[in-house]
């Protein structure tokens, strides 16, 4: 059982960090990624036979887990937007530099008059 609680406990931390702690993104990440360690490997010690209320509390588990793989994806989407603005960002910083790199030369005219 105090396994079981354990995860729930866990469980409910991590969807608290995904719903409302904006911090600094590389931190917050770290923070993510330890819960869900934590969380592994209570999973991996919990073990039947259940009682009524671990029972129960497994179910809540089970909507509670659809929660966090929501929020994570919202996450991960997040984060997929801010690498494609960065690239975009880098692209035009790039352009700044050096606008006449990209100029393409598609041919010459050559005039033969005299």
């Amino acid at each position: 059982m105090k396994a079981l609680q354990d995860f729930y406990e866990l469980t409910q931390q991590l969807i608290v960090l995904l719903k409302h702690e904006k911090s600094e993104r590389a931190v917050q990440i770290e923070k993510i990624q330890q819960l869900l360690d934590q969380r592994e490997e209570l999973l991996n010690s919990i073990q039947p036979p259940f009682s009524e209320q671990e029972q129960e509390l497994g179910k809540q588990l089970v909507a509670l887990n659809k929660q966090v793989e929501h929020l994570l994806q919202i996450e991960k989407l997040d984060i997929m937007k801010d690498m494609k603005q960065l690239q975009v960002q880098k692209k035009s910083n790039q352009k700044y530099t050096n606008p006449y790199e990209s100029l393409a030369i598609d041919g010459i005219f050559y005039d033969k008059r005299n």
